[in-house]
């Protein structure tokens, strides 16, 4: 068992994978000095969903939200600094981890001690069926959503960069989001972003399910 600590920037709808990259925009002065910290030192931080909170209307949000326990550590690839002092950057997922506990700290930003969860030892790939019935359901829900796509690229993507790829961009919601980072591999996490797409596909109107 690997234990690190870790700064966090804790993010609605934002996924990252081993492997994948994720682009970022920083604005608060909070993250904006998470990011200062981390060039300083690995360049490394933790993407984290919060947990939805449920609060009546009208109440102000928790400053602190709680946090669902699965993320990524992100890497910063790339990193530019603009004049008004915010930062565009880009992650590179380097493993999932699981929090252990958070940590009592002075920094705006929150940090946690957390557990790096193994890579599989092989490459991941899916069986012919399922990755033809991803491309499939992946067209028809982009067709219907309206998303331009560049399918020539998308068939070339190998299976782990299709699937990953897939669920990082998918307009779903955070419970969904987390259910595709949580899933045991990429058989599984394709298998669960066909359903989502089958789901969210046949819901509109009012009783839809929110995409992000």
């Amino acid at each position: 068992m690997t234990i690190t600590r870790l700064s966090i920037f804790p993010l609605p709808g934002a996924l990252l994978f081993p492997g994948m990259h994720l682009p970022l925009h920083i604005f608060e002065p909070r993250y904006r000095a998470m990011i200062s910290d981390a060039m300083a030192r690995d360049r490394r931080i933790g993407m984290v969903q919060p947990r939805p909170a449920l609060i009546a209307d009208g109440l102000p949000r928790p400053e602190r939200p709680p946090l669902f326990d699965i993320g990524c550590v992100g890497k910063i690839a790339e990193f530019e600094a603009s004049e008004d002092g915010r930062y565009n950057l880009i992650l590179e997922g380097l493993s999932l981890f699981r929090i252990v506990r958070e940590l009592d700290v002075t920094t705006a930003f929150r940090q946690v001690e957390a557990e790096l969860l193994p890579a599989p030892e092989e490459p991941e790939v899916l069986s012919l069926s399922r990755r033809a019935a991803l491309e499939s359901e992946s067209r028809a829900f982009a067709d219907a959503q309206g998303y331009a796509v560049d399918w020539d690229a998308v068939t070339r993507l190998d299976d782990a960069s299709l699937v990953n790829g897939i669920a990082q961009i998918a307009p779903f919601d955070v419970a969904a989001k987390q259910a595709m980072l949580e899933a045991e591999g990429i058989e599984d996490r394709a298998e669960l972003i066909i359903q989502l797409m089958q789901f969210f596909g046949r819901h509109d109107g009012e009783d839809s399910v929110t995409l992000q």
